[in-house]
């Protein structure tokens, strides 16, 4: 009898004695890119469209979303065409940006805003902190210079 009360006593030190308390907790971090569901290209029309209504907020006539497609096909160096295109916008009256000194003064404001409008998501905490730093480091750094960079990017034209 004292054996087995011994050995009880054992097994139930066993049973909770040795178990081990989290010494750290860790949060799940999710390691993909921050796009990777993104896999369609969009076709031209689509992105003349998209580049439209992120510039001037506005949508485009269907004619001229139909000429606009038809002028990126024919030209063989489709970044290209798309370089132009984003210049055109840009030169035209109309389009909506905000100014150098608005973002200037809240940079991550600024970040979030454009990530926003021309990527659909948010920035990671890297990519906000890169273009903070970027921003507050040249003052030669604009809005313009910014949204060309976004409308040009590959994310850019895939959704």
């Amino acid at each position: 009898m004292r054996r087995s009360l011994l050995l009880a006593l054992t097994l139930v030190l066993v049973a909770t004695g040795c178990r081990k308390e989290p010494i750290y907790e860790l949060d799940q971090v999710d390691l993909r890119p921050p796009s990777p569901d993104k896999d369609q290209l969009k076709t031209n029309e689509e992105y003349a469209a998209i580049l439209h209504a992120n510039l001037f907020q506005t949508g485009l006539p269907a004619n001229a979303l139909f000429e606009l497609g038809q002028c990126i096909e024919s030209i063989g160096d489709k970044e290209l065409a798309r370089e132009v295109l984003i210049s055109n916008f840009m030169n035209k009256p109309g389009v909506i940006l905000p100014t150098d000194t608005a973002m200037r003064a809240d940079p991550d404001a600024f970040i979030t805003d454009t990530y926003r409008r021309f990527l659909v998501r948010d920035p990671s905490e890297a990519e906000r902190t890169w273009f903070r730093n970027l921003i507050v480091a040249d003052p030669h750094i604009t809005t313009e210079l910014v949204y060309y960079a976004f409308a040009l990017s590959n994310e850019h034209l895939y959704y």
